[in-house]
């Protein structure tokens, strides 16, 4: 296979460090366009996008993973090039963390990690794919935790569709035909993962970017609502009246109360089910059945804040970091 030609993106731009990320979308803000993204809904991005809303700072815990993981990029670039050179392939670094914008639609962007050139055969999902000095980008990931679940076996295009999503991005931008992945599952190895350019994905997600972009940040128009949450953010005060409802509303209204009211029920048989269990293995710290154990109660401690006390104390410190929020809560009337 040849190496995508890189003359239509010939007045590619190089985004600086520090560029408002509102005015454009980035590789992390596609998989959320797409509607694929766990993080972020495209009412949320569009929320952020359009200053409705703040870009959130990650809390410490995050943020402690993004530094950490930051920190870790030398390391598992310089593993997965030990790697590639071991398979018999050359390698050569030529560019790290650049930021691009598309040369057609400059509110399309990326950032790769690091770009390679690279020269030899390597194994993609079984088949054997030929570089001769090929630019392919690159992308280093720490996996760790329940993520490793949703990698798959090396060597393949396995990778989490929102992670696939931003790979894909990145290609169509930098016209390119691979992006390499490099998962860090331990300091012992990396695992090396492939996203291989398919010019119809690439061109639909690239359809959705730009009609996201104009006719809803641009255009001030927010986009279709994916979750209840979504309507709530659109919708987070009500006008005080009412609307009539359709048959099929109605109808939906009821089968509501229905699964309401079986849940209800079943949260009753939990709640029994808890108390009998309970009792029969007090005071006992686990039961077990033929030698296998069935399920545990053990004490664990629990820290919290003792919000009354703290009003009691400090009430000056308590009311300076309260919050008022306002939300609308979804109740059903009896007998209706």
């Amino acid at each position: 296979m040849n190496a995508v030609t890189n003359t239509e993106n010939a007045a590619l731009a190089v985004i600086e460090p520090g560029h408002d990320r509102s005015k454009y979308l980035g590789g992390s803000d596609i998989a959320a366009v797409m509607g694929l993204s766990p993080w972020q809904t495209p009412v949320e991005l569009w929320m952020e996008k359009t200053g409705r809303t703040p870009r959130e700072a990650p809390d410490a815990a995050r943020q402690r993973m993004f530094d950490r993981g930051h920190k870790l990029e030398p390391f598992i670039r310089d593993m997965v090039i030990a790697k590639l050179q071991d398979m018999g392939c050359t390698v050569e670094v030529i560019a790290i963390n650049q930021r691009y914008a598309d040369a057609e639609h400059p509110f399309l962007a990326c950032e790769i990690d690091f770009e390679l050139r690279l020269t030899g055969t390597v194994e993609i999902g079984g088949n054997e794919y030929e570089f001769d000095g090929e630019e392919i980008n690159a992308d280093a990931k720490s996996v760790s935790g329940f993520a490793r679940k949703k990698w798959g076996m090396d060597s393949n295009e396995d990778v989490p569709i929102e992670y696939a999503a931003q790979f894909m991005h990145g290609l169509g931008i930098r016209n390119r035909r691979v992006c390499l992945v490099a998962a860090l599952r331990s300091f012992d190895d990396v695992d090396i993962y492939w996203t291989v350019r398919d010019d119809e994905t690439i061109a639909a997600m690239r359809d959705k970017a730009v009609l996201f972009w104009t006719q809803c940040v641009l255009a001030d128009t927010a986009p279709d609502p994916l979750t209840f949450d979504d309507i709530k953010l659109l919708f987070p005060s009500d006008n005080g009246q009412s609307a009539e409802a359709t048959p099929e509303i109605a109808e939906k209204i009821s089968d509501l109360r229905r699964i309401k009211a079986t849940i209800k029920d079943l949260e009753e048989q939990e709640t029994l089910l808890t108390f009998d269990i309970g009792e029969f293995i007090s005071p006992h710290a686990s039961l077990k059945r033929d030698g296998v154990e069935l399920c545990t109660w053990k004490a664990q401690a629990t820290t919290r804040l003792d919000q009354k006390k703290l009003k009691e104390d400090l009430p000056d410190v308590h009311n300076k970091y309260c919050k008022t929020t306002t939300t609308r809560v979804l109740r059903l009337k009896k007998g209706t």
